[in-house]
């Protein structure tokens, strides 16, 4: 964005774009548009509006051409463009007055021996040569006297106090293709007091040190306020560092701001393009001066040490993200893996406990009808299928392997103290007598599982059971205790292979299965009959 262009009406006025340096003619094109107006504003040197070379040019300007005005670079080795906008404001002079304070430029100056007044839009007339010398006037009186000089259209003021403050007005005569125009630009001048003469200040460095790794690239600045340009520069080792880039190290040139009291600030980098081990612990100095004094500050150059807190905090969040994503892939995957673990590693296999079965199956037996069918159906066919044939396991289904005319009871009771699991299916429309065949039998059963011989109990359900008043006391227990694996599924062959869902978490409860050597697959079947032996 360009500065605001003001101008009175039917006076000429120049406007140029900025390029970069680095551009040269021939590689870029220029354009300069009306905002709104999609034609290009003519080259023709004859059109009141046109474009020569980077400038635009209103001879003269009119009321009508107030606007915003820009002008797009296209580069021809680059595909991308910039654009650069400017608003321009005609205005009308009123009668009578020789200056328009609202249209003037603002411009500050401060009480020095000497400073200088722009006459703001001219820079593009002054080489021309059918232009008048420029005449200066302070509200509306022509200046004259010792106190102010010309240079060129500017106007120099010596010995500058707050009275010169006030409303100043340039005026010249332009010619161009036979005709002469007014040129007149209002200023509106304020002085402020200068800052008081001291010497330099050095912002930064602050004689402080930085850590930087061996090898590494370094910038530094050196900020300076109320330096002289040129007295600005850094040191190395008591050597004037040089604005030379082919060296390791070197300085760049100064760049020029200003600050909010009117003192030239400037900054000058350090630049090491790699660290050497020489760099450590050697102050590089930055001097600055000025008329009234001189300054110094130095910066060392130091090992980076290793942030010891910063990698303990970063090794413990990484632990505990760690320790998270662990926990969270076993418990999904819980299951998986300890079954994996059974199969793959013999170690876990089963401990001598001298017990005969790996789970003592009971069931209750409801109403009858479909559901006692399919349930009894899962009992002897889906279980022996799946839990006996396909992972070895060694089951005392009731009402299957007890002898006819024994007691239950006593089945019952002998059976659990020779099994590692007690599984318990319950059907959808089980009824509170309906586990085992009676009422004690059911109290002797559930009380040796849990209580007397502390086996683990698996419990099934049919379906999903929405209520558990109905059943016994201590299904209730191991309910809310343990929770129960829900049979959904049909009979299937799908749904009887060990490795579905529902069949995995029964396995799961189920304790590890060792491997089973040949002698004792012969003698199991002799032991599991004298056991039956001894009952009957």
């Amino acid at each position: 964005m360009l500065k605001q262009s003001l101008v009175p009406d039917g006076q000429p006025l120049a406007i140029r774009c900025s390029l970069e340096k680095s551009l040269k003619s021939g590689d870029y094109n220029l354009t300069w548009y009306k905002v709104g107006n999609q034609t290009a504003v003519p080259r023709d040197k004859l059109s009141r509006i046109h474009q020569q070379k980077n400038l635009i040019w209103f001879l003269p300007a009119m009321l009508e051409d107030s606007g915003d005005y820009e002008c797009i670079i296209s580069c021809r080795n680059l595909t991308s463009c910039r654009k650069m906008c400017t608003k321009v404001t005609v205005f009308e002079r009123i009668d009578g007055l020789c200056l328009n304070e609202k249209f003037a430029v603002e411009e500050v100056i401060f009480t020095v021996s000497a400073a200088k007044v722009v006459c703001p839009h001219l820079d593009y007339f002054r080489n021309e040569k059918n232009i008048q010398p420029v005449r200066w006037y302070k509200d509306c009186q022509l200046l004259e006297g010792k106190r102010f000089a010309f240079s060129n259209s500017d106007l120099i003021i010596s010995n500058v106090t707050v009275h010169d403050q006030g409303n100043y007005t340039c005026e010249t005569t332009y010619a161009y293709n036979g005709k002469q125009y007014n040129i007149s630009r209002d200023v509106s001048l304020t002085v402020q007091v200068s800052p008081p003469k001291k010497p330099p200040e050095i912002s930064y460095p602050r004689n402080n040190s930085i850590e930087v790794e061996l090898g590494s690239q370094v910038t530094v600045d050196c900020n300076t306020t109320g330096a002289d340009g040129f007295e600005v520069f850094w040191t190395g080792n008591g050597v004037y560092i040089d604005v030379f880039y082919m060296s390791r190290i070197f300085a760049s040139p100064y760049e020029e701001e200003t600050s909010n009291d009117g003192r030239p600030v400037y900054s000058v980098k350090l630049i090491i393009s790699e660290v050497n081990s020489e760099d450590y612990e050697q102050p590089f100095v930055c001097q600055a001066s000025n008329a009234f004094g001189q300054v110094a500050s130095y910066i060392i150059l130091k090992h980076r040490v290793p942030d010891i807190k910063r990698w303990l905090t970063g090794g413990l969040v990484s632990l505990l993200i760690l320790t998270f994503i662990t926990l969270i892939i076993y418990k999904i995957f819980k299951i998986d893996l300890t079954l994996w673990y059974r199969n793959s590693v013999r170690a876990c296999a089963s401990k001598e406990d001298g017990k005969i079965y790996d789970a003592c199956v009971l069931y209750t037996k409801s109403s009858g009808g479909r559901s006692l069918c399919r349930l009894e159906t899962f009992v002897h066919r889906i279980i022996p299928e799946v839990l006996e044939q396909q992972c070895g396991y060694n089951l005392f289904i009731l009402g299957r392997d007890d002898l006819p005319g024994e007691a239950v009871v006593s089945v019952a009771d002998e059976t659990l103290k020779q099994s590692r699991r007690l599984i318990i299916i319950v059907g959808s429309e089980a009824s509170s007598n309906s586990l085992l065949e009676d009422t004690s039998e059911q109290h002797l059963a559930i009380y040796n599982a849990l209580i007397r011989d502390g086996i683990q109990v698996i419990l099934i359900e049919m379906d999903e059971i929405q209520d558990y008043t109905s059943m016994p006391e201590s299904i209730r227990y191991i309910k809310q205790k343990h929770g129960a694996i829900q049979w959904k599924a049909d009979f299937s062959e799908k749904s009887c292979s060990a490795n579905t869902r529902f069949w995995k978490n029964v396995r799961y409860q189920m304790p590890p299965r060792k491997k089973v050597s040949y002698s004792e697959v012969y003698l199991l079947p002799l032991t599991l009959n004298n056991s039956a032996a001894k009952r009957s």
